[in-house]
């Protein structure tokens, strides 16, 4: 090795041969230990154990005390890309190109409650209008991945119980028991950390940095039938997106999506569909 290797390149070598080991290792299996890591790499045990400590934060590797680092588990990824629309009333916009694993849902909260302020200006309706605040926890392969909060009219969904959410899609069951066709949806993504009753349910520490989405679909209409606030896990969860790079006078589009450089709507550049479109649940 050269000696005179920069702190920054060693660091970079470091991490190069972690990532070959990932990519060879089969999740849940252990790494090397340390000493022969660092023999194997000539650094110090410091410099690599500050390096495997960026991979475990990147959700790539699992430090488990006194047993060693291991490989994590594939994180789940949402494709972006054109396709059917798999959600029956959800309309020929509103499909996903795909998300990883078997999801599951269990619900946690069924309340009715006034709207409020707050939730009253998102689904456009008077603060004192009774509305259903739902929360569910979704799982992935049987491992807990978000927590979900579903707002939507009660008036909208007469009769909805807290198993249909369990058993069925809820978009599949506006349009199938209810007759409600949506049609378009506005969603933020931003990052965030899990609160301690999120951390709860998720099964990681407080503070475990997380991705927030924010959704709210109309129908056909244009009313505003349901806002959801999901919470999903940063060390398990991340978004694919395919781009076209096509000279056209957009200047760029996901495909089957609705980003565009040159759209003038407000927010139109972060819609993003996650499984909750899907007949997953």
């Amino acid at each position: 090795m050269v000696s005179s290797e920069s702190r920054w390149e060693k660091r970079q070598r470091i991490r190069a041969h972690l990532m070959d080991l990932v990519e060879e290792t089969e999740a849940g299996r252990p790494l090397p230990g340390e000493r022969q890591l660092c023999e194997t790499l000539a650094v110090s045990r410091p410099t690599l154990r500050s390096v495997m400590d960026d991979l475990v934060r990147d959700g790539l590797l699992l430090r488990e005390h006194g047993r060693g680092v291991f490989v994590a588990r594939t994180k789940v990824a949402q494709r972006l890309g054109q396709g059917p629309a798999s959600v029956s009333g959800a309309g020929p916009g509103l499909s996903v190109g795909g998300v990883d694993g078997d999801w599951t849902s269990r619900t946690v909260e069924f309340t009715g409650t006034a709207a409020g302020p707050r939730i009253g200006r998102r689904l456009g309706t008077a603060p004192v209008e009774r509305v259903l605040r739902i929360t569910r926890l979704r799982l992935v392969d049987g491992d807990p991945m978000c927590v979900e909060t579903l707002h939507v009219p009660a008036a909208l969904v007469p009769g909805l119980a807290p198993r249909d959410l369990e058993t069925d899609s809820f978009y599949r069951l506006l349009g199938s028991r209810y007759g409600i066709l949506l049609t378009r949806a506005s969603q933020l993504i931003e990052p965030t950390v899990v609160d301690e009753a999120e951390a709860d349910l998720l099964g990681v520490p407080v503070h475990t940095p997380a991705l927030l989405f924010e959704r709210a679909a109309r129908d056909a209409d244009g009313r505003v039938v349901e806002f959801t606030r999901s919470v999903y896990r940063g060390d398990r969860y991340r978004i694919l997106t395919e781009l076209s790079l096509a000279p056209e006078a957009d200047g760029g589009r996901v495909l089957g999506g609705s980003w565009s450089a040159a759209s003038h709507v407000p927010g139109a550049d972060t819609l993003v569909l996650d499984p909750y479109w899907n007949d997953r649940g």
